[in-house]
């Protein structure tokens, strides 16, 4: 069998365009890269959600809260060598009213659950990589999201990384910031392009041979 990897996360997983609105093709998304990259001994699984946010409910729309379905995912993909996690872009809508800091809390209480659910094999638990999304720009506000997404959701997604950074340090879990390294579109500001993707999938492919190919 394959070495099974789960990337779970929003709508960058997923590969949403937003210049066409529809979703970028294999080769362009950044799980697919790095599923070429990884070779043959691996397969990627791509669990992207569009709005997804780590532990909240979404009183507007249906199954987006990433903590009530990780377990089911994980085991239904079992058994799994790795589980990378990349969310936070939602948690920062305004309606949520979350801090920064509250939003790095359920990222990290979302890692402790996927490092005890026992989907690795022979009913181990996964090796886990949380990935703290590029930060929404500015000038978010100035396009059509703005209205879903509410205020201020540039200042926490810029904040919220080293809060991540700090809590996942305590629970040993391994850690990818992409501010300063990835950007997202020039569109909406809050998604990544083309190069975006190609510049995660690098990202990741080289924290990953550090966890799982040393």
């Amino acid at each position: 069998m394959k070495r099974r990897i789960v990337c779970f996360g929003d709508s960058n997983t997923w590969g949403f365009n937003a210049r066409t609105m529809e979703r970028f093709p294999e080769g362009v998304r950044w799980t697919s890269l790095l599923a070429g990259m990884l070779g043959d001994e691996f397969q990627v699984i791509e669990e992207g959600l569009s709005g997804r946010t780590s532990v909240v409910d979404d009183p507007l729309f249906e199954g987006l809260n990433g903590y009530t379905y990780i377990h089911p995912c994980l085991m239904s993909h079992a058994p799994l060598e790795l589980v990378i996690i990349m969310l936070g872009t939602n948690d920062t809508k305004e309606r949520f009213h979350l801090t920064s800091y509250n939003i790095a809390q359920g990222i990290a209480r979302l890692s402790l659950k996927v490092k005890n659910t026992p989907a690795a094999p022979k009913g181990g638990f996964p090796k886990v990589l949380v990935i703290a999304p590029p930060p929404i720009e500015k000038g978010y506000y100035d396009t059509e999201v703005s209205q879903s997404m509410g205020r201020e959701c540039d200042l926490k997604s810029e904040e919220m990384s080293k809060y991540l950074m700090e809590l996942l340090e305590i629970q040993g879990t391994e850690f990818i910031d992409t501010n300063g390294f990835v950007s997202m579109n020039k569109i909406d500001f809050m998604h990544l392009d083309e190069e975006g993707h190609k510049l995660l999938s690098h990202l990741v492919f080289n924290k990953i041979k550090s966890i799982l190919l040393c």
